[in-house]
């Protein structure tokens, strides 16, 4: 069979068609363009590889993070789900879960530990994708007042039970997070790190984050001066000083020591966590 010839079409044409659209490659054209003595095919053709050699290097990674569901697919287990949860360490704002039940084999590309993507677009982007290919998502709250009631760790629990529970598709078993959680039916495992191990759990964790986030937004617009868009509740020096200078709301978490503190209470006394 003849190689596509790379001047068939504009290097220009090809250079959008490939690189920046990202279809997949003719059999054939890398080698052509390198057989083009023309500086603009050299260069595409380089850029062209690197491209390739990422692509085999994400779908490794991604083959990776199904490690553990692909151990539970292999035993019998249909519907898996991914459990983590945002919003621990921020002194303002409930605590939410996402949960997600993937289908058997599906890889999302860049699908990774929330944290480690930095771009909040990326991430909305990733959310849209998981919420229209998943066979089950759900996400669910502890708000404020349980926060402080019960601490924070124990209200994390509680929102990944919840998240669990509100699935439309019952799972079989649960992934999760660094720990377990309390009071669900299904066979579960905690997975140390399990958002930069696990498909699911990452997941969950950006539908998670990415729900959050946004009711951070919306709080920011009804409370302007506290920057709660930038820093989404977290105890940055700005944050402190809102909360000194234009006082404490309600959904600031009293339980949490910079909270006490702007009060004018010990911050250690009712410290939970």
């Amino acid at each position: 069979m003849a190689r596509p010839r790379a001047n068939a079409a504009p290097l220009g044409e090809l250079r959008q068609r490939y690189l920046l659209d990202g279809a997949s490659l003719p059999a054939g054209l890398i080698a052509s363009l390198e057989a083009d003595p023309r500086d603009g095919a050299q260069r595409l053709a380089r850029a062209l590889k690197r491209r390739q050699a990422g692509n085999r290097a994400e779908g490794q990674r991604l083959r990776h993070m199904l490690k553990f569901e692909t151990e539970l697919w292999e035993a019998g287990h249909v519907h898996i789900a991914g459990v983590d949860e945002a919003g621990m360490g921020p002194c303002a704002g409930p605590v939410c879960a996402g949960a997600a039940i993937l289908p058997k084999g599906y890889k999302l590309k860049g699908l990774d530990d929330s944290k480690k993507i930095l771009d909040e677009a990326r991430r909305e982007e990733l959310a849209a994708a998981i919420k229209k290919d998943a066979v089950a998502w759900s996400v669910a709250w502890a708000q404020v007042d349980e926060i402080d009631t019960i601490n924070i760790y124990q209200a994390g629990l509680l929102a990944m039970r919840r998240a669990v529970e509100g699935l439309s598709q019952r799972p079989d078993y649960v992934l999760v997070d660094a720990r377990k959680i309390p009071g669900i039916a299904q066979p579960q495992r905690g997975i140390i790190k399990g958002d930069a191990q696990s498909l699911s759990i990452a997941a969950g964790a950006i539908l998670a984050k990415t729900t959050r986030d946004q009711l951070m937004i919306e709080l920011d617009a009804k409370h302007p001066g506290y920057g709660f868009a930038s820093h989404k509740g977290y105890p940055t020096a700005e944050h402190l000083e809102a909360m000194t200078r234009l006082g404490v709301l309600d959904f600031h978490r009293r339980s949490f020591a910079p909270v006490r503190k702007a009060l004018g209470l010990d911050p250690e006394q009712q410290e939970l966590f």
